[in-house]
């Protein structure tokens, strides 16, 4: 194999590696899962030293050869939690480690992945939505009374804020709009005397919404000892919150 050859060929490993850590960053994997993974990868590959730096909007791996250190950036832009991506993605990485698979292969199988459809359909995650907001109304101790009110609750608020996530990428919006129409739906069905409590309906409706994944993996990372990671997802979690009781408080207060 001559030089080119070679350099071109530790391109696509860094290719595959850089393909496997942004699907499992978009899918809600951990920091430290990802950077792990690439790495693993590209030792499969061959290439003896190799280091990644992974936060919630970008990538960078590098690779240290006796050419000059070689960089690529990859920008991340859109999360969303779909684990069973991030399960493919380590399937898929054990299979290079076995060495089942080849550079092109891997990369051929990572592009599947990758334009792979979510993994449940609107529908279903509506429908689970809503089923959930009853059951977290009975787990925090409300009347069996509410459990129809909070289903058509929170399975409205889940699909409100889908709505206006692709009405307007600014997801804080998304998630204010979609508490302000729990708290509003919440009131009405106390108000026609269909519900009975309207804290239970309310807690019950927005469980769904709450970003329980994002804090877990801000802790993770900042056990792991990746700071800037842990503390921009911790960051990100709050403004979830802040925003989802902003929209209640708006209904509370002044309705």
């Amino acid at each position: 194999m001559n030089l080119e050859q070679s350099i071109e060929k530790q391109y696509d490993i860094m290719d595959v590696s850089l393909l496997a850590g942004k699907i499992m960053l978009e899918s809600g994997a951990e920091t430290y899962r990802v950077e792990d993974t690439m790495m693993r990868i590209a030792a499969s590959y061959g290439i003896k030293e190799s280091h990644s730096y992974v936060t919630p909007t970008g990538i960078m791996f590098s690779i240290e050869t006796e050419e000059p250190t070689k960089t690529k950036l990859m920008r991340i832009s859109d999360r969303t939690t779909d684990l069973k991506k991030v399960m493919l993605v380590n399937s898929t990485s054990r299979r290079i480690s076995n060495g089942e698979l080849d550079v092109p292969q891997a990369y051929r199988i990572l592009k599947q992945i990758d334009r792979s459809e979510e993994t449940y359909s609107l529908k279903i995650r509506i429908g689970a939505a809503s089923i959930a907001s009853g059951c977290f109304l009975l787990m925090f101790q409300g009347s069996t009374a509410d459990f129809i009110p909070a289903v058509i609750t929170g399975g409205i608020g889940f699909m409100s804020v889908v709505y206006f996530q692709q009405l307007i990428s600014i997801k804080f919006f998304a998630e204010f709009m979609a508490s302000f129409i729990i708290g509003l739906l919440a009131l009405l069905f106390i108000q026609l005397g269909i519900g009975q409590e309207l804290d239970k309906i309310i807690i019950g409706s927005v469980m769904p919404l709450v970003p329980g994944l994002l804090i877990t993996n801000a802790v993770r990372d900042l056990m792991a000892g990746h700071l800037i990671s842990g503390l921009s997802k911790g960051a990100e979690a709050f403004l979830t919150a802040f925003a989802i009781g902003s929209g209640i408080a708006v209904v509370v207060t002044f309705l």
